[in-house]
């Protein structure tokens, strides 16, 4: 996956699945703050398109392998993971 050229919104559901989809927006996302969605999340369906949009949206890195999935700079997770 090549999140620099973004990702569908059927590709972001995929990946996402059953997980809260809150975790992957990236907090320090000039879109986030401006919408104040710390506060005021948007739904599944405009977050997943938001990010689509706007793939910086998008917290990195992840790491999946097999069902698991690590998001952002998780030292311990990752390290598990690895």
């Amino acid at each position: 996956m090549d999140l620099n050229r973004g990702l569908s919104v059927a590709e972001l559901d995929q990946l996402i699945g059953k997980r809260d989809y809150k975790l992957f927006l990236n907090s320090r996302n000039e879109l986030y703050r401006e919408r104040g969605m710390s506060q005021n999340p948007p739904s599944r369906e405009e977050a997943l398109r938001l990010m689509s949009e706007n793939p910086n949206l998008i917290k990195r890195p992840i790491l999946v392998k097999g069902r698991e999935i690590v998001l952002g700079f998780d030292e311990p997770a990752l390290s598990g993971l690895l």
